[in-house]
């Protein structure tokens, strides 16, 4: 790997303040992406995305705000990534072509998953990918890089250890204690005590379990309990997780294999995680174990394990279009087995929870985490987090990765591990953090910050109008009305023409419908005929106004309002 050196600098910061600017991440779950700048010199942190909540209609994915970095291309040293989850990686091809493309450098799995969904995107320049590994450092400017291996719950997570000009930066990457996890090595306590004791300036520390007490479960024990699901079922099983839980799909190809049972997956993006990880061996499976879909019909239940997406309910997932018996190699029986293992994120509840209810209604049995442990999440709890920061002993604290609630409680833990509350920054989105080797605070300016979403599968950018848009479709409908006006006396003639979706039935709303007309009539007729020359856009903005104004009045409803005039 080629060493980067530079020194050219094109900002007045001073030479001893490292800037570390959270462009995401902070105060959300997902859409991960930080950046660190000294001398105007940028190193990135992750570039990933966010599913949307409920309300975000046709949106595919919530995108960091990368305006700070415009003109800023060729300070950009390069990006280093955590792992290969979609909320630390997704963003990349939507980002990349906007900041010059500057070279990638992710593990060995990471790499692969990115260069996979780039696929999707043809017509980009070609991805630049250095590959990095566990405790083998490079540098990227004033900016020494050690990659340190973390549990989580996909192989190859990287934690940085970052030497600076103003001391030592700790990133914890996301990340769990696991001393028996499952298609991993336990955590190696000893060189993260080696790391602490170089002496750490500064911890970033993910905070996603900061509010759980305790432990957390250990894939060991996720692994006892899927197998006594396996033991007990009769016919199909059906098991759902996240496309990149490579560990917990091993987990489940493992015991397929041990009882007996062939295991078809499916799922475009689950496919092409398994197909990279077989080729690094982080997958094992046996020559006969995996089949495809149009195999189902052909083998008996028993001996059948269907591994898909679409645990979080999402509407064109494998696991939905089975409910709804869209799916055509399989179609849902009592004596079925359903194991939803994942957690939901934040905002899912509701579609979860509906697709749980129409498998029970179908007959299924139903498995999920709320009922049995089989998932683990694959962030530390509270005894955990304290352990990271009496290993780390650090100068400075920062948390990342959560909500809010999430990162000011990890500031109280580690205030709790000795850390002063006056070394400790909670900031959010947009925040310039200033770190001096003395001092660490917030500048009063913060950078532009937006939620970019994109849309039309993942083809566009959508503006925010566009979906306040279709917010207010989907909570007021819309409302057209059609007036007919005779060129030459600049008149209404006859009744306007009304078309209401989502608003009022038409039937039931005869006076609001009338009132509605006349109102009409009355705005245009008069606006027509008293000034030359006529601005019939002017016209129909006030009749928009004031048919608003009068609806609300009505129905304490605000419809998308469409006056339409045609001039014969």
């Amino acid at each position: 790997m080629n060493k980067i050196e530079t020194n050219q600098q094109t900002s007045p910061i001073k030479e001893d303040i490292l800037r570390i600017i959270p462009l995401s991440g902070l105060g959300e779950v997902g859409r991960n992406m930080m950046l660190m700048e000294y001398k105007g010199l940028i190193l990135i942190i992750d570039m990933g995305f966010k599913m949307p909540d409920d309300g975000s209609f046709g949106i595919d994915y919530i995108i960091p705000d990368i305006s700070y970095l415009r003109g800023k291309e060729k300070n950009i040293l390069g990006a280093i990534f955590t792992h290969g989850h979609y909320d630390h990686i997704g963003a990349i091809p939507y980002i990349q072509p906007k900041i010059g493309n500057p070279i990638l450098y992710a593990s060995p799995l990471a790499k692969g998953i990115i260069l996979k969904r780039q696929e999707n995107f043809p017509n980009q320049a070609k991805l630049k990918v250095e590959e990095i590994k566990d405790s083998k450092s490079f540098s990227l400017g004033p900016f020494k890089i050690t990659p340190f291996r973390q549990n989580h719950n996909i192989p190859e997570n990287l934690g940085f250890f970052i030497k600076t000009p103003v001391g030592n930066i700790v990133h914890t990457s996301d990340f769990k204690f696991d001393q028996s996890p499952i298609n991993d090595l336990p955590t190696d306590f000893k060189k993260l005590e080696e790391m602490g004791n170089k002496g750490v300036l500064f911890l970033m520390s993910d905070s996603t379990g900061a509010e759980n007490e305790g432990h957390s479960l250990s894939e060991k024990t996720i692994f006892e309990n899927l197998e006594e699901i396996f033991k007990q079922a009769k016919g199909r099983i059906i098991a759902s997780t996240f496309a990149s839980h490579l560990n917990r799909i091993q987990q489940i190809i493992a015991l397929s294999e041990k009882y007996k049972r062939k295991v078809i997956v499916d799922g475009l993006s689950m496919k092409d995680n398994i197909e990279i990880a077989r080729r690094l061996k982080y997958i094992k499976t046996e020559k006969q174990t995996m089949v495809r879909p149009n195999q189902i019909p052909k083998l008996p239940d028993k001996m059948i394990t269907f591994c898909c997406t679409g645990a979080q309910g999402e509407k064109r997932a494998t696991l939905m279009k089975i409910a709804t018996k869209e799916y055509r190699f399989l179609k849902l029986k009592r004596g079925d087995t359903i194991i939803f293992s994942s957690s939901v994120v934040p905002g899912n509840e509701r579609n979860v929870q509906a697709l749980k209810d129409e498998f029970y209604r179908q007959g299924a049995t139903v498995y999920h985490s709320q009922m049995m442990d089989i998932h683990a999440s694959g962030h530390g709890h509270q005894e955990e987090l304290k352990q990271m920061i009496k290993l780390m002993h650090p100068k400075f604290f920062m948390p990342i990765h959560g909500q809010y609630s999430m990162l000011v409680k990890h500031s109280e833990l580690a205030q709790g591990q000795g850390v002063p509350k006056k070394n400790i920054v909670v900031a959010e989105n947009g925040d310039i953090i200033n770190l001096r080797k003395n001092k660490i605070y917030l500048e009063k300016n913060k950078v532009q910050i937006g939620s970019i979403m994109i849309g039309k599968l993942g083809l566009s950018e959508v503006d925010k109008v566009v979906l306040e848009d279709r917010q207010a479709l989907a909570q007021d409908g819309i409302f057209v009305i059609i007036a007919i006006v005779d060129s030459k006396t600049n008149k209404v003639k006859g009744s306007p023409d009304i078309i209401s979706r989502g608003f009022v039935y038409l039937k039931e709303s005869k006076n609001l419908l009338r009132e509605t007309r006349k109102r009409t009539i009355n705005t245009i007729n008069r606006m027509a005929n008293s000034s030359e020359p006529i601005n019939w856009d002017y016209i129909k903005n006030e009749v928009k106004r004031e048919l608003s104004e009068f609806l609300f009045r009505k129905t304490e409803r605000r419809p998308i309002l469409l006056p339409v005039i045609i001039q014969v």
